[in-house]
């Protein structure tokens, strides 16, 4: 690929930054076809596409893995890519909750309760803490 080579060397980064553009315009895209389609389904009442695209982030993400660890070894290199491709891009862009719920699944199969208890708890109220403290912030500076 022209695109890997950078003075005539391969550059990995490039070419795994290649995977990951491409699965996250896949995912991002994704995410708000069926987050429209479920607005359109179930009404602006409750955030359903948000709760779907995570859920299913999650089981995708654990599909992913599960099947990287017992298949992924048969595709030597392409494993790597493909762990680019699907789990950074394409889940990536589709939620980032996927990562979020395979951190602590980890956690907690290495019988890491208190720290997944821990990391759990941390990630939801510090990133609605951050998402508050950010409108605060908006809605002080950008306020015509």
């Amino acid at each position: 690929m022209v695109a890997n080579r950078v003075y005539g060397a391969y550059h990995p980064l490039m070419s795994g930054l290649l995977y990951v553009a491409l699965g996250g315009a896949i995912g991002a895209s994704g995410r708000y076809v069926l987050g429209h389609a479920l607005l359109k389904l179930m009404g602006p009442g409750y955030p359903w596409g948000t709760l779907v695209v995570n859920v299913l982030g999650g089981l995708l993400m654990g599909l992913l893995v599960g099947w990287l660890a017992f298949k992924g070894s048969a595709l030597v290199d392409g494993a790597a890519n493909l762990r680019l491709f699907l789990g950074v891009g394409v889940l990536g862009g589709f939620t980032t909750f996927s990562a979020f719920s395979l951190d602590a699944m980890r956690m907690i199969e290495t019988k890491a309760y208190g720290l997944a208890a821990g990391y759990i708890s941390a990630s939801v109220v510090l990133s609605i803490l951050a998402l508050f403290i950010g409108l605060i912030i908006a809605r002080k500076v950008f306020v015509l």
